[in-house]
């Protein structure tokens, strides 16, 4: 393929954060949350299926922590220096002790058989969500913890030769305009990856610049309005424009994917033409769409939320077909990007 033509293409990258309740603990309990994660699994086999149906390239963004096989495996890998928030309820390696032997006696904290299944089917990739689910933004952590954090992450993967390129920082804790990020960053490059998800580029999904107007209530009520209606635009991406400095790839956001929620059904068309809009325009303008979500957001209103999903993927589909648009994993896609830019 031409640089001319891989220019000229769009493109879209779906990541999940991949958690099961390593990404929920500090907020809810496996009871509390019980049929969302339990389906999980079930979300996974029907997500690699529907992917493949309509030609779609997924990057499971996974939880270091899953990749164990049991709990001795996983004690093997932790970290020496292990994060020191000052809200221990941060801390997820107190529950180590009390959750269950593997997957088959607790599948809310492993997920070993599910990711080779990811990892077999070939057209996917598996990144990090940071070995424990690592809050960068938390106060009490250290640049010298995510550093042991991100190294388990990589060594944990390597038995499965899954190789780690791509990050996805836990609640987009991160700002790569920020001076008090940077390092985190570096750390990752030092790792071998080479791409993150940044945030949307508009103020109120940047946590450093809304600090005070996050506790109005009007900017808590702008993100979940803005999947419904135009508030911050289409949030699509020329990464050529945003990447010219960057310590790594940074494949910004475009939009989360909120699940099924049936008080909001009749709301469920504006969604989805929200999303649909938005992916044609990044088709049309040669840009990147970033669309993510959890699995487990998934676990209730299993049907419903599929039927979106796969009403998105049908748009992909045409826009394929019409424009050339291309699906690609995170890691996929900054090594498209790298080959432009080494002709430049």
């Amino acid at each position: 393929m031409s640089k001319e033509n891989l220019e000229m293409r769009g493109h879209l990258v779906i990541s999940l954060d991949y958690e099961i309740h390593w990404g929920v603990f500090d907020n809810k309990s496996v009871n509390e949350y019980r049929k969302n994660l339990e389906n999980v699994n079930e979300v996974i086999d029907r997500l690699l299926e529907l992917s493949d149906t309509y030609g779609i390239k997924l990057t499971f963004s996974t939880v270091g922590f899953l990749f164990a096989k049991n709990k001795t495996d996983l004690v093997n890998y932790l970290p020496t220096q292990k994060p020191t928030y000052t809200l221990n309820k941060l801390n997820p390696y107190d529950l180590i002790d009390s959750n269950g032997n593997n997957e088959y006696e607790d599948p809310f904290h492993y997920a070993y058989s599910k990711i080779l299944k990811i990892k077999h089917n070939g057209n996917h990739e598996i990144g990090t969500h940071t070995f424990s689910h690592f809050y960068c933004h938390a106060l009490g952590q250290t640049i010298e913890q995510f550093n042991e954090d991100i190294n388990a992450a990589i060594n944990i993967a390597q038995p499965l030769d899954i190789k780690i390129s791509s990050i996805v920082f836990p609640k987009n804790q991160i700002n790569p305009n920020d001076d008090i990020d940077k390092p985190y960053l570096k750390v990752c490059k030092k790792y071998g990856i080479t791409s993150f998800r940044g945030k949307e580029k508009s103020f109120i999904y940047n946590i450093h610049s809304s600090k005070k107007y996050r506790n109005l209530f009007i900017f808590k009520a702008m993100k979940p309005l803005d999947a419904y209606f135009n508030i911050t635009g289409t949030n699509t991406y020329n990464l050529k424009a945003i990447n010219k400095n960057s310590i790594i790839f940074n494949i910004p956001s475009s939009r989360f994917l909120r699940p099924y929620n049936t008080k909001l059904k009749l709301f469920e068309g504006l969604k989805l033409r929200r999303i649909k809009k938005a992916m044609t325009y990044a088709a049309k303008h040669n840009e990147v769409y970033h669309l993510w979500w959890h699995p487990h957001n998934f676990g209730t209103n299993i049907d419903e939320n599929f039927k979106n999903l796969e009403t998105i993927f049908k748009t992909y589909q045409m826009l394929n077909k019409s424009h050339g648009f291309q699906s690609e994993t995170m890691t996929s896609l900054t090594e498209k990007f790298n080959k432009t830019r080494t002709h430049d």
